[in-house]
């Protein structure tokens, strides 16, 4: 049997790159009304007939002129491409995402890019925030040098998904100009940390931390999401961290 890609002999380290002024992400629908429409369930296992239902029922005019407000913003050469994460659960590959850009590739006349995939099971479904860091997702396709992405995911939660996507594509030559989910925690909009909390952070668990998380995950703090600083800062101490993510590691290798 081949070894787990989360084990801690090997670990991966998905690429990340710091955040830049990266806007919010743009949330379309509320997490209540997504998760208890009746075609969700499927669209997560991935029924794309589902998905389409549950996009075309709760993305409306409205919320699709937000992603177009958002682009004409931030972008820089244009046109911005759409690419979904096509996050594998462990029911089958979750069709949200594809099924979201497809829809804003329609009303907004936005080209897709489907050919970049998520490459590993991740178990993120029902996970503590230490799962979430401990099993991190990886990626791989093509990635067209100088172009402009706009990152489409079904939930924003911890955004860590999001931003190993935008490490990814940004490590092979693309540019990531913002971000769009169906649905997700308010709060996890704001994907890039301030400062405050970065201080915060590195004031309460030390450098040696940092260190650590340098070496296990390839990247230093200003790389992590903003809500993953806080669930870190929010943690006892460095040692309760580490044993935590240790043992989800182990965890997801079985």
């Amino acid at each position: 049997m081949s070894p787990s890609p989360f084990s801690a002999s090997k670990p991966i380290k998905p690429p990340r790159v710091p955040w830049r002024e990266f806007p919010e992400a743009v949330l379309l629908a509320e997490v209540a009304t997504t998760k208890h429409h009746p075609a969700y369930a499927a669209a997560k296992s991935g029924d794309s007939t589902a998905a389409t239902e549950l996009v075309d029922a709760l993305v409306d005019n409205a919320a699709a002129e937000a992603v177009r407000a958002l682009t004409a913003c931030v972008h820089e050469t244009g046109p911005v491409v759409l690419l979904s994460a096509h996050a594998y659960e462990s029911a089958g590959v979750n069709a949200i995402p594809a099924a979201l850009a497809l829809l804003l590739n329609k009303r907004l006349d936005m080209p897709y890019d489907s050919r970049v995939v998520q490459t590993n099971i991740v178990g993120h479904t029902g996970a503590d925030g230490y799962g979430r860091l401990a099993r991190q997702a990886l990626f791989g396709g093509v990635i067209a040098n100088g172009s402009e992405f706009l990152l489409v995911d079904d939930f924003v939660g911890q955004g860590g998904t999001l931003a190993n996507l935008r490490g990814w594509v940004e490590t092979q030559g693309g540019i990531v100009i913002g971000a769009v989910a169906l649905t997700g925690k308010a709060h996890s909009a704001k994907l890039k940390p301030s400062g405050e909390q970065l201080e915060e952070l590195r004031q309460k668990h030390g450098p040696e931390l940092e260190e650590w998380w340098r070496l296990r995950f390839g990247h230093a703090c200003d790389c992590l999401t903003q809500s993953e600083a806080r669930y870190l800062a929010r943690s006892p101490d460095a040692d309760t961290i580490r044993n935590r993510i240790a043992a989800a590691e182990q965890a997801g290798s079985v």
